[in-house]
């Protein structure tokens, strides 16, 4: 079982950026992995993360490390309901959305087999949540978005797809559907001084189990990597600010890829 070097979480002491102070950032997914780090990282920022996840106690978990600032809503990105009532929800608490962090999805429970063993229930699964969960949170927080007339979307692909890694077909083609939705996306709202754009992260290792993925595995996978050690969630949230903050107001449309150069794209 992989488990990240600090099993406590992140300590909100690493990359901060000004511009954020009060912002209302949703992290979906944010109860467990990338998702958390990313809203500890918002918090020490000065933003108001708001946690969501299917798991409403990984949530809650997460809320209470970060404190007050934080507020937790269960929520499943795959029902357009549970998605609405989330932003509902956030309005009625903190007044606004400003910041999307698209960060839920499935992927640790997936075991690796040919596509032509992927059972179809499994393959509709990964495309629901990966897929249109990014699309319905997203949809669900324009409307706020386009009445501040501003906001940032941040979608999470893979580098996996850079690689068209092999046995994982259905996360591969979900993670590559986000990147051209995250074209489209910015193509449809920039008018409404929305960015949209993408993070490709590369194999991190988070306090998440995985199956299919050893810690030898990790350090194997490292050596292929221009910087040969293996990534955690802090390598990537120094992208996430950036692309949430202000001074990043006239980048859209683009997908960075953080994988220390494995795929070196």
């Amino acid at each position: 079982m992989a488990s990240a070097p600090d099993p406590d979480g992140p300590a909100g002491g690493g990359p901060q950026i000004g511009g954020l102070e009060g912002r209302v950032a949703i992290v979906t997914g944010g109860g467990q992995g990338i998702g958390r780090a990313a809203a500890h990282a918002f918090a020490a920022c000065g933003a108001l993360p708001v946690i969501a996840d299917v798991n409403g106690d990984k949530a809650a978990a997460v809320a209470g490390e970060i404190g007050a600032a934080a507020l937790a809503v269960a929520t499943d990105v795959a029902d357009p309901a549970s998605v609405e009532a989330l932003a509902e929800t956030v309005l009625c608490a903190r007044g606004r959305i400003d910041i999307l962090f698209n960060s839920a999805a499935i992927f640790s429970t997936l075991k690796m087999r040919p596509f032509w063993e992927i059972p179809v229930d499994e393959w509709r699964r990964v495309i629901d949540v990966n897929v249109t969960g990014t699309m319905l949170a997203t949809r669900a927080v324009v409307p706020a978005m386009r009445a501040a007339g501003w906001g940032r979307v941040i979608n999470v692909s893979s580098a996996a797809v850079n690689r068209g890694r092999d046995r994982y077909l259905h996360y591969i083609a979900s993670k590559s559907a986000v990147i051209g939705m995250t074209r489209s996306m910015a193509r449809e709202l920039g008018d409404f001084g929305i960015a949209v754009n993408c993070i490709l992260p590369g194999a991190t290792m988070t306090e998440v189990p995985r199956e299919t993925t050893t810690a030898e595995g990790f350090r194997a996978f490292a050596q292929t990597q221009c910087f040969k050690r293996t990534e955690t969630p802090d390598d990537l949230i120094g992208c996430i600010l950036f692309l949430a903050s202000p001074q990043t107001g006239f980048l859209t449309g683009q997908s960075l890829t953080v994988d220390g150069g494995g795929s070196h794209l």
